[in-house]
C-alpha cells in the first residue's frame, strides 16, 4: 500500500522500558524501624526537657515576685508651722509633723537602723533631727508612726528667712518639704539584704494659719535609695 503524497508520516512515541521495583533486604527495613523509633525518642526528651524548662521558669517567676521586697511607703498627714501670720514667729519658731512609714510586703520584714528628719524651704536645710527613730524592726504588712518637732537647736530659721515664710503666705501658700533619711535592711525568712540608703521625701502645702493644706495631707512621699 503506497503513501499517498498529501499524508504525513505518524511517528508513534517509543514506549519506555519498565522500571524493575527495588526490592529492599529485611536488614534495611529493621534500620528505617531503628531510625524512626530513635527519632521518636529524641522528640519525646525535647518536649519533656522543654516542659520542665517552662515549669522552673514559671515556678522561678512567682516566687521572685512573691519574694521581691518593696519600698516603705510613707505618708504625711499634719504638718504645722504655728504663728506663721506673726512677724517675729521665728523667735519661738516650731515645726511639728506627723507621718507613718508602712511596710506593705507580706512576707518580708524591714530593720532600720536609724532614722533622720530634715526640714527644707526652697532647697535650703532649715532644720534636722538626728536619730529621729531609734533602730526598730518593722514586721510585714505594718506601719509605724514617725512624729516629730523641729524647735530650738534644731531648726535654723532667723528673721530674713521667717520674712520670706510671711511673703509666701501673703500669697495663700507656703511650700515646704520634709526629708526622711534612714539605714534599712530587708528581712526575708533568715536571711538579711544589704543595707541600703533610703530617702523619703513629703512636699507640703502650708495655708495661712500655720496648718497643711487638703492637697498635702495624706499624700504618699516618693521612696528612693541611694
Amino acid at each position: 500500500m503506497h503513501n499517498s503524497p498529501d499524508r504525513l508520516p505518524i511517528q508513534y512515541p517509543t514506549p519506555e522500558p519498565r522500571r524493575m521495583k527495588r526490592q529492599h533486604t529485611p536488614r534495611y527495613y529493621a534500620h528505617r524501624v531503628r531510625e524512626s523509633l530513635t527519632t521518636r525518642v529524641s522528640k519525646l526528651f525535647c518536649t519533656i526537657f522543654l516542659g520542665l524548662l517552662l515549669i522552673l521558669g514559671m515556678v522561678a517567676f512567682i516566687l521572685w515576685l512573691s519574694l521581691r521586697p518593696h519600698r516603705p511607703r510613707f505618708h504625711i498627714h499634719a504638718f504645722t508651722v504655728p504663728g506663721l501670720n506673726q512677724e517675729t514667729g521665728f523667735e519661738n519658731a516650731v515645726i511639728t509633723f506627723n507621718a507613718t512609714a508602712r511596710n506593705a510586703n507580706h512576707d518580708i520584714g524591714i530593720y532600720y537602723d536609724s532614722m533622720d528628719g530634715s526640714a527644707y524651704y526652697k532647697d535650703q536645710r532649715i532644720g534636722s533631727i538626728s536619730g529621729l527613730l531609734p533602730p526598730f524592726y518593722q514586721g510585714p504588712k505594718n506601719t509605724t508612726i514617725v512624729a516629730g518637732s523641729f524647735t530650738g537647736a534644731t531648726l535654723t530659721v532667723n528673721s530674713q528667712r521667717w520674712m520670706e515664710f510671711i511673703n509666701d503666705r501673703s500669697r495663700g501658700t507656703v511650700v515646704f518639704r520634709l526629708e526622711f533619711s534612714a539605714t534599712i535592711r530587708f528581712r526575708i525568712q533568715s536571711w538579711d539584704s544589704k543595707r541600703h540608703r533610703m530617702h523619703a521625701n513629703c512636699d507640703v502645702d502650708v495655708g495661712q494659719d500655720g496648718l497643711i493644706l487638703p492637697v498635702s495631707k495624706d499624700r504618699r512621699c516618693p521612696v528612693y535609695f541611694t
